[in-house]
């Protein structure tokens, strides 16, 4: 398809400040935040002490001496809380622009003339280029200022559909505040954590997770043979419990799997789950007995 946009309204954007704006976020997050230049952001994510995911979010250059953070608008005011509380002497101001800025995402053939537009912050998706370019733009004018560059508004759910297609989960309704790993969910391969940066919170548990082989259970993209199940819905096989549905529509969803599960009959509430590998996802040798 050509290109064309979609708003998220669901996406917010946080802005952190001051001298020790990077030097601040590296030793919190997942990524390597010395990475982050006009018009080249990262992906990343704020863990607990053990490890659990907290919240995800792409980090862009924002100009003047500040970066945006890119996050869940719901669980914006609570992060910015947060990471303001992390500050203590540090040169840094945690500021919550929700109501200031909104998100959008080109995609599709030539969405990369997305990038550098005027009255926006624009950057690449660093997961997949397939997922185009995101755009942060004053509240309200990100449809405006795509239009003018001949972008079109692409059908609601669109973007979600491409997203699910490619196994690609959404905050958190694919990962549970708390309780979900970032090895299980993609963000090794999706370029989410760089394993050179050094310490940051939750380090310990997610570098002993990869270098120990402990994942057991992956997020994968799913095919539906039936009506789509409410997020939650347990999966079973031969009746025994194998996995769960997290976020879909119409007849896709990803589904936390166990990865010893993937084959056989799958089914969840009564409709049939059908598991892909995407192409970009690295699973285990299976064992040779």
């Amino acid at each position: 398809m050509s290109a064309a946009f979609c708003l998220l309204p669901h996406r917010a954007v946080i802005a952190v400040s001051g001298d020790d704006r990077i030097e601040f976020l590296q030793g919190l997050i997942s990524n390597d935040t010395t990475r982050v230049a006009p018009g080249r952001a990262i992906w990343a994510a704020l863990l607990t002490p053990q490890g659990r995911f907290l919240n995800d979010m792409f980090v862009a250059d924002g100009g003047a001496g500040t970066v945006l953070l890119e996050t869940e608008r719901e669980r914006a005011p609570a992060l910015a809380k947060k990471l303001s509380m992390y500050t203590l002497r540090s040169k840094a101001k945690v500021e919550d622009r929700s109501n200031a800025m909104e998100v959008a995402v080109v995609f599709g053939a030539d969405a990369d003339k997305a990038l550098g537009i005027e009255k926006g912050i624009t950057f690449a998706d660093p997961r997949l280029p397939a997922l185009g370019v995101r755009v942060l733009a004053p509240a309200g004018e990100a449809a405006a200022i795509l239009g003018a560059h001949g972008f079109l508004p692409a059908a609601p759910g669109d973007y979600d559909a491409l997203r699910l297609s490619l196994g690609v989960p959404d905050g958190s309704r694919d990962l549970p505040p708390e309780k979900a790993l970032l090895l299980e969910s993609g963000f090794d391969e999706l370029n989410g954590v760089d394993w050179k940066k050094g310490c940051y919170m939750g380090q310990e548990l997610t570098a002993r997770t990869k270098y120990r082989g402990l994942v057991k259970k992956r997020l994968f993209p799913v095919r539906l043979d039936g009506p789509l199940p409410a997020p939650g819905t347990l999966i079973e096989r031969d009746g025994q419990e194998v996995g769960e549905i997290r976020s879909g529509l119409g007849d896709r969803a990803l589904a936390m799997l166990r990865l010893d599960a993937t084959g056989g009959t799958l089914t969840a509430g009564g409709t049939r789950i059908l598991p892909e590998t995407p192409a970009w996802m690295r699973l285990p040798e299976p064992s040779r007995s």
